[in-house]
């Protein structure tokens, strides 16, 4: 019986529309442009938006008023839902487990990553440290949010929560903590334990770079006195006082 082997039947795959393409060799076989291509309409806008941002990675971090400039507003709408629902997949199947430690936080929180402002947000946990729900306490500008304890700390309380993990992003991408971040964490740490709340972790969300994760934990780096059940209940060396 004579075949065409699999390696001819894929070289002449050129010759297949975007749609065909899939359709016959599934989406691993598209370039990352053909997978725009099939969110735009055509090929030739999709290569115009990669052009115009540099790359994927950072047309994923466009607003959606910066890809209005080359779209229409439905295209738009299905690339930023396109480029944002893998984060979004992956935060939800986080938050099916224990947010035991400052990874799970993060990925619980990857929608984060896409913000073109900064936000403040509360995750509230139960005794078994599952999530409860997750709470947006302010927006700010591009690289600055003004959020006050008593916001933060309200929700914990209202909700009867066993304690929270206080979560803001840095929109530069880089997870460092600025001398602002440790001011308030002090500052929540000290409320918490007057009102008897257990603050758990205060995690930066930024973006993963050569070697680093991509977050910073206060907790994990010795800045947080917390005891959490089911882990070691020895104090940090280097507690916020």
């Amino acid at each position: 019986m004579n075949s065409q082997p699999a390696t001819e039947a894929f070289s002449s795959s050129h010759n297949f529309s975007v749609s065909e393409k899939l359709a016959r060799y599934g989406s691993t076989a598209l370039s990352g442009v053909e997978h725009l291509a099939l969110l735009v309409g055509k090929e030739s806008i999709a290569s115009a938006l990669v052009r115009h941002f540099g790359s994927l990675k950072a047309l994923s971090r466009a607003s959606f008023w910066e890809l209005r400039q080359l779209l229409t507003a439905r295209q738009a709408e299905a690339v930023m839902a396109a480029l944002s629902v893998a984060n979004v997949a992956e935060a939800e199947h986080a938050l099916s487990a224990p947010l035991n430690n400052a990874e799970a936080v993060y990925r619980a929180n990857l929608d984060m990553r896409a913000f073109h402002q900064e936000v403040v947000r509360v995750v509230l946990l139960d005794c078994q440290l599952r999530c409860i729900t997750k709470i947006e306490i302010s927006r700010g500008t591009v690289n600055e949010s003004v959020v006050y304890p008593r916001e933060i700390l309200r929700p914990a309380i209202s909700h009867q929560s066993f304690g929270f993990v206080l979560v803001h992003n840095h929109t530069c991408g880089d997870a460092g903590p600025s001398p602002a971040d440790f001011i308030l964490t002090k500052r929540i740490g000290k409320g918490a334990r007057i009102l008897g709340v257990t603050f758990l972790d205060h995690v930066i969300m930024g973006h993963p770079v050569a070697g680093c994760p991509g977050y910073f934990s206060f907790r994990e780096a010795g800045l947080l006195r917390t005891a959490v059940p089911g882990r070691d209940r020895s104090l940090s060396r280097r507690p916020i006082r």
